[in-house]
């Protein structure tokens, strides 16, 4: 018999990240993955969203950068058959790393490998039970079958979660009939780019950048000048099922374009070539009792580019919570708050997802128009920049117990330059250890004083920024802000409120 504080079923990106996270706060957990090797089928092209400032503020996002496979694209993004296009603003709202998911996650292997991390291929679980004190699990490895005793299991293990199954969640939703084939390819000599970014096609003409729409499905087109590939994009109406690990093959991508187009598209090589299908399903809840679901096991999107941001952040958010009740300083309440933060989080980006199914999938002249009228809005920036927060999980605040709560409390924090005694820092590089962090903009001995029963489990800093947007922030580990004092806010209120915010987040003095 074996035991572990956490267990971890599924090494993908959110299962290596909630493990990153977890040894970030002091927690050993044990990873097992079904696999015996990481797997090489291409998935998910690339990061976008949220995400990406989360792995700057624990210092990674260089490293991911690194690793690119090609340029950074330029802000402009698919939504529902349109495009978001950023590329007039100065400061977009949505970036995106082209980083393909199997680099992305031998980049998280090996961060989790540097803290230590226990990551199991070639262990299958293949039953789970728990009660009141933990959970057991009985799993089959290279030497055979075995027990594992833990205090928490998290599902990381995907959308035909298992974990999800014997917990007994939920998980309804839709599944729309449709395939989508997502490529990067290089072109033979003999296919022209346009400056405008259309191709010439030899014995078929131009086939227009961006999206076309036919009776038989929808192509979309990217390229940027000079580049050396372009990116394709095909839905079709089928109900087939396909197998995820049988991996899509250029000849069966040139198909699909002639039935969508009627064009037969030379085609040189690939870096990239998916295909996946359509679900709009979450989770009834994320929590039960000693078992929670993260991920593509807690939630399906029926659009691209937001899963492994949405995944990614279940697992920061879960995280510093299990840390805290396993470390034995969890106020009563805390873990529930995983399900109360991240289903709302989740249900924000089905939203929109789901709206992109309503204006990919019309085929009549009001579904034009729709996408016409949509389109024009997105011309102007206010719209465009609250699409793209949306998009980001930007937009997103959590909600706190109480009223009167200053209006950055429950979201994520912003990035201010900060000087110090011991010069120049940010907010980014306060949070790199992944733990609480109590900031004074304003030298507010009442309220370092205040936090000081606390010095265990937060930093407390004081620092001066230009135009500071409160007197000090509390800000979690997750990088979410649980308190903030307004400007010269009197010492005996703002101190008592930043006690019971203490409390309620981090446990008794």
């Amino acid at each position: 018999m074996k035991n572990a504080d956490v267990i971890i079923v599924g090494a993908g990106p959110t299962g290596l990240m909630l493990a990153i996270e977890l040894s970030l706060a002091g927690v050993r957990p044990l990873v097992l993955e079904r696999h015996p090797h990481r797997r090489d089928t291409p998935k998910a092209g690339g990061l976008g969203g949220q995400i990406l400032e989360l792995l700057r503020y624990r210092g990674l996002l260089e490293r991911f950068q690194a690793a690119c496979a090609g340029p950074v694209p330029a802000p402009r993004f698919p939504f529902g058959g349109v495009h978001l296009d950023f590329t007039q603003l100065a400061d977009p709202p949505l970036h995106a790393l082209p980083l393909p998911q199997q680099h992305l996650e031998r980049l998280l292997d090996e961060r989790a490998g540097e803290l230590g991390v226990d990551v199991r291929r070639g262990h299958e679980v293949t039953g789970v039970t728990q009660d009141d004190a933990g959970v057991m699990l009985d799993a089959r490895g290279p030497d055979g079958p075995y027990q594992v005793n833990a205090r928490y299991l998290v599902g990381c293990d995907g959308a035909r979660s298992r974990v999800r199954d014997w917990a007994g969640i939920g998980f309804p939703g839709t599944v729309y009939p449709e395939v989508n084939r997502l490529a990067q390819v290089t072109l033979p000599g003999e296919v022209t780019v346009l400056g405008n970014g259309d191709l010439d096609v030899p014995g078929f003409g131009t086939i227009h950048a961006g999206f076309t729409r036919t009776d038989h499905g929808l192509f979309g087109l990217g390229s940027s000048p000079g580049a050396t590939s372009v990116s394709l994009y095909t839905i079709e109406d089928e109900t087939t099922e396909y197998d995820d690990d049988v991996p899509m093959t250029l000849t069966e991508l040139q198909d699909s374009i002639r039935r969508v187009l009627g064009a037969q598209l030379p085609l040189a090589g690939s870096t990239r070539l998916s295909r996946f299908t359509f679900k709009a399903r979450q989770a009834e809840r994320y929590r039960a009792g000693r078992i929670m679901v993260a991920g593509d096991a807690a939630h399906l999107f029926p659009a691209t580019g937001v899963a492994l941001n949405a995944g990614m952040l279940d697992a920061v958010n879960l995280a510093w919570k299990l840390a805290a009740d396993l470390h034995g300083w969890a106020p009563p309440g805390l873990l529930d708050t995983y399900h109360a933060e991240r289903h709302l989080a989740g249900a924000r980006t089905m939203l929109h997802t789901r709206a992109q199914v309503a204006l990919r999938r019309g085929h009549d002249a009001a579904a034009e128009a729709l996408r016409e009228m949509f389109q024009e809005l997105l011309a102007d920036e206010q719209p465009l920049r609250r699409m793209g927060a949306m998009v980001a999980g930007t937009d997103v605040r959590y909600s706190m117990p109480g009223t009167g709560h200053h209006p950055l409390t429950g979201t994520f924090a912003p990035d201010l330059a900060l000087h110090t005694d011991q010069g120049v820092t940010s907010v980014a590089g306060l949070l790199h250890p992944a733990r609480p962090v109590l900031l004074d903009l304003a030298d507010r001995p009442d309220l370092r004083r205040a936090a000081r029963a606390w010095g265990q489990h937060v930093d407390v800093h004081t620092a001066k920024t230009d135009q500071r947007p409160a007197d000090a922030l509390l800000i979690r580990p997750d990088a979410h802000i649980a308190w903030a004092a307004p400007i010269d806010e009197p010492a005996d209120s703002a101190a008592s409120a930043l006690r019971e915010a203490l409390s309620r987040w981090f446990g008794t003095s």
